[in-house]
């Protein structure tokens, strides 16, 4: 059986943010507004962006992926100012597409991520051959685990030495794992 791989959209706008693909020209923004922030970077698989060429060199390589279709890291802006706040990267295997999230601390607690995950999981969902978005966090990240409560995901366990988070311990940490299912 030949499998269909789901088209996604190159942008799409919700009503305060646009998600788009990603340009090299982002990455001094990317740096000032959340690369280079410790607390930001605490539950990320990635050490806070010692230099602005540590972006550039991150940006290039979200760009190559989307290109060929491996990963698909949107950038998150302000619709209103275009500012750049944060990026919600999917990648999709079979019938399930795996996303991660990071917002710059400015924006914290608006509720914002919550409104980028709800838009891209409805899209998503409608997608012929997709039946499933999921995400994990580190078990002590409420504030992710609250926002993918918020966007409808339901936590389906606990997943022993599942991620390192670098900025945490070298050791792997336990995530939580939810998802949203088409119904």
């Amino acid at each position: 059986m030949e499998q269909t791989v789901p088209v996604f959209s190159d942008s799409f706008e919700t009503p305060r943010l646009r998600l788009r693909a990603p340009h090299l020209s982002d990455a001094e923004e990317m740096f000032a507004s959340y690369t280079q922030d410790a607390d930001v970077a605490r539950y990320m698989v990635w050490q806070p962006h010692a230099s602005l060429q540590t972006t550039r060199n991150f940006i290039t390589h979200c760009v190559a992926q989307w290109a060929t279709g491996s990963s698909l890291a949107y950038i998150i802006t302000l619709k209103e100012s275009g500012q750049l706040i944060g990026m919600l990267d999917a990648r999709s295997r079979d019938h399930i597409v795996n996303i991660g999230y990071v917002l710059t601390r400015s924006q914290w607690g608006q509720g914002l991520m919550v409104e980028a995950i709800k838009a891209f999981t409805t899209f998503a969902l409608q997608l012929p051959g997709i039946f499933r978005v999921e995400a994990t966090c580190d078990v002590e990240n409420r504030p992710s685990a609250r926002a993918l409560e918020k966007s409808g995901f339901l936590l389906e366990g606990r997943l022993a030495s599942h991620t390192v988070h670098p900025n945490i311990s070298a050791m792997p940490r336990d995530c939580f794992i939810y998802a949203a299912c088409r119904p």
